[in-house]
């Protein structure tokens, strides 16, 4: 193998524009740092701002629609196949509470600064992160700033290096699309250690508000107070310490000072660490050790792994580009999960107006972003959606009495993070009608479990609650006697010649076998009521072009050029539908992917293919797939990813769904099964993917070149699991820590 991959991405100028911005968060707090020696601005985000609507009445809370529920559901059995779209309280589309950035903390030397350096040593820059440790850092002539965001103390961690240093610092609310109607203030203040500057901004329409507080700790030089913040002159370096808190009221500027203070370490002397070093000591083993557990090289060219990721973005078949975005992609992904798990936009925003409000899309998008957590051992990021759904249990509880009176839990397609109501629909996207979403969200938590080989109460709890959803609401049945799911959704698509809300879409259907099964074998004393439940439920449908059907009811006709690939959940996630256990509906479902269209060419349409592809072993289709985003021109600078081609809309989607895609080709567990090299893209022939975790609990390295491939298997539990490669099957006993090496022919 050549040289190990360089963990990282740099570029030779400061970012022009936010999107290209480098990135640091700890799932909290994030940053998104331009770099500029002569302006340098670091915008400072945080998971919990959401610009509050102006009204917060009934438009916020579940439709009680449950009473008008045998009426649809007796329209739509008959044939009326537009009853669903008045099935509504007639509001009218009301979007989550945005997501939006705080401010930038902003740096600005004064023209007339001594010790200029701004001439001809602008070819001596350089903008570098470290994916390893979370630091991005910016060098010129002297010049270093560094910035990183802590996972030990939560708080964004700016210092600035340069003789005879001078700057004007402030925090800016100004940022595009901040509303005019923003109440902010701006306080300073000198302390014994520093300038203490702080930015209260209050939402329009309340009493709710936000408050910034940075400390700015100087060596060397004076500080003096240049309202609305502080003039640093002729010092050595400047650290800069700055939270967020979103409250009402009024917030305790002095006393979040004061726990800034406290975070620095003992004095600068021989022998002792400077107060940023003692910051970072204590990052590191949070953040680097995550980072570490997974790697992947693709035996690039070394000199292409040197390039800037600008210029590395030009060349979509180079093995360095995949490598180092599989390597952002674990970084950005871990540095955005923490108090909740990534957004559309990940934690990072540098504008107002975020397209579909930043809001965490459950409906496809969350769970392809968390797609690796397991496999690339990032249980941080599982933990983090764990936090999320348990925290919104009770308003799935809310939503599943509201529309449908049932018990139970019903998850909302999308959420802000602070309510998890189901309030956001439309005539086109019902999606107060789609029940799939709570065991949609469960399955990563189960994967989870099976991974690290114990069971979450709290998992075990809300899967019976989607249990108690299903008895109630499987209440209809067809000619034959099956179950039938009705209203039934399939995200966000619709029959050819019908309206949004149907009969028996795929993925309500494998949800709820799914959702009744899983709920049985956590909870034996209802075991054999649910599994009869599930039991009762109809099969897939093939269609009469041999494709797994969208919607398994007679008459539903497949709408096939659409970006969500929803019907095939059997597949992936799921291990219902494979290649092994079923290798009928696998065909069918394999169909299916070749009709479908890419629609509008988001990114997570063509990830979500490639995933599918990986598990029905088709490695020309998953490398097919991710050319689409590879040559779309999908990725920033940065190596934050854009929805659509040519960088049109900041969103995580391919940046953190990637890693999960080239894992699925090479590497795929159950509890049971161990398939290695299923998928493998074609054009990379040779490679080595360490660390990854598999469901019947072992760590697995793989290498492969064209003359085959070894596995290194560390058990932590004796189990025996079936192996599948290109040659077929076999059983395979591993023994509780004792290695396994396995060496096979690579196709």
């Amino acid at each position: 193998m050549s040289a190990t991959p360089v963990h990282g991405t740099w570029e030779p100028d400061p970012a022009a524009r936010w999107e290209d911005g480098f990135l640091s968060g700890n799932g909290h707090h994030g940053a998104l740092v331009f770099g500029d020696p002569d302006d340098d601005r670091t915008v400072v985000t945080h998971h919990t701002l959401v610009r509050p609507h102006a009204e917060r009445g009934e438009h916020r809370l579940p439709p009680r629609l449950a009473d008008g529920l045998p009426g649809l559901r007796d329209r739509l059995l008959s044939g009326d196949l537009t009853a669903a779209e008045d099935f509504t309280d007639g509001r009218p589309l009301t979007w989550v509470q945005p997501f939006h950035p705080a401010f930038q903390v902003r740096l600005r030397r004064p023209d007339d600064a001594p010790g200029d350096d701004r001439g001809d040593d602008r070819t001596r820059y350089r903008r570098t992160v470290d994916f390893a440790t979370g630091v991005t850092e910016a060098t010129r002539a002297g010049w270093t700033s560094r910035v990183f965001v802590s996972r030990a103390d939560d708080v964004v961690v700016q210092h600035v290096t340069a003789p005879g240093l001078t700057l004007d610092v402030s925090l800016d609310h100004r940022l595009p699309g901040a509303p005019t109607a923003l109440g902010v203030g701006h306080g300073a203040v000198l302390t014994p250690e520093g300038a203490l500057l702080s930015l209260r901004a209050r939402y329009p329409d309340g009493d709710r508000a936000y408050t910034g507080v940075t400390l700015v700790v100087v060596t060397g030089g004076t500080t003096t107070l240049a309202p609305p913040g502080a003039r640093v002159e002729g010092a050595r370096s400047v650290l800069l310490l700055t939270r967020v808190r979103r409250h009402t009221g009024e917030a305790d500027v002095l006393a979040e000072g004061r726990a800034l203070r406290g975070l620095l370490d003992e004095p600068h002397g021989e022998g002792r660490r400077s107060p940023y070093d003692g910051l970072l000591a204590r990052h590191l083993p949070h953040h680097r050790t995550a980072y570490e557990r997974v790697t992947l090289d693709l035996a690039a060219d070394p000199a292409e792994r040197a390039l800037p990721g600008s210029a590395l973005l030009t060349r979509p078949h180079s093995a360095a580009l995949l490598e180092r975005l599989f390597a952002a992609g674990r970084y950005h992904l871990l540095s955005a999960s923490g108090l909740f798990p990534p957004r559309l936009t990940g934690l990072w925003t540098g504008d107002w107006d975020t397209a579909w409000s930043g809001a965490f899309t459950n409906d496809a998008n969350l769970n392809l972003q968390t797609a690796s957590a397991a496999a690339a051992a990032l249980p941080e990021v599982t933990e983090a959606l764990a936090s999320l759904v348990h925290r919104q249990l009770p308003d799935w509880r809310d939503n599943a009495r509201a529309v449908f009176g049932t018990r139970g839990a019903v998850a909302p397609a999308h959420t802000d993070g602070e309510s998890g109501h189901a309030y956001h629909f439309s005539r086109e996207y019902p999606l107060h009608l789609w029940t799939a979403g709570a065991d949609w969200l469960l399955k990563p938590l189960v994967d989870h479990d099976e991974t690290r080989g114990e069971r979450d109460p709290r998992t075990a709890a809300a899967l019976a609650e989607v249990a108690l959803f299903y008895e109630d609401f499987l209440t209809r049945t067809d000619t034959g006697g099956r179950l039938v799911v009705v209203p039934s959704y399939s995200p966000e698509n619709r029959p050819a010649n019908a309206s949004w809300g149907a009969i028996n879409a795929a993925m309500d259907l494998s949800a709820a076998r799914h959702a009744l099964l899983t709920a049985a074998d956590h909870h034996p004393e209802h075991a054999d009521r649910w599994r009869a439940l599930a039991d009762r439920l109809p099969p897939h449908r093939i269609n009469a072009d041999g494709a797994l059907a969208e919607w398994a009811w007679p008459g539903l006709e497949d709408s096939y050029d659409h970006r969500h690939l929803s019907h095939l959940y059997g597949v992936w996630p799921l291990e219902e539908i494979t290649p092994y256990d079923t290798p009928d509906l696998a065909a069918a479902a394999h169909r299916a992917l070749e009709l479908r269209g890419a629609e509008n060419d988001s990114a997570h349409g063509h990830l979500h293919h490639a995933l599918i592809a990986a598990r029905l072993r088709d490695g020309e289709r998953v490398a097919h797939a991710l050319a689409q985003v590879l040559e779309g021109d999908f990725f920033h600078a940065s190596l934050m990813s854009a929805h659509y081609p040519h960088r049109h809309v900041y969103n995580a989607d391919a940046a953190h769904t990637l890693p999960a895609v080239l894992i699925e080709a090479l590497v795929q567990s159950t509890p049971d099964r161990l398939v290695l090299l299923p998928a493998p893209p074609p054009a990379y022939p040779s490679g080595a993917l360490r660390g990854v975790r598999t469901r019947f609990g072992a760590a697995l390295d793989l290498t492969w070149s064209p003359d085959g491939a070894t596995a290194v298997l560390r058990p932590d539990r004796t189990h025996r699991i079936d192996l599948w490669t290109s040659a077929g099957a076999e059983p395979l006993d591993l023994v509780a820590g004792e290695d396994r090496v396995l060496t096979l022919k690579t196709r």
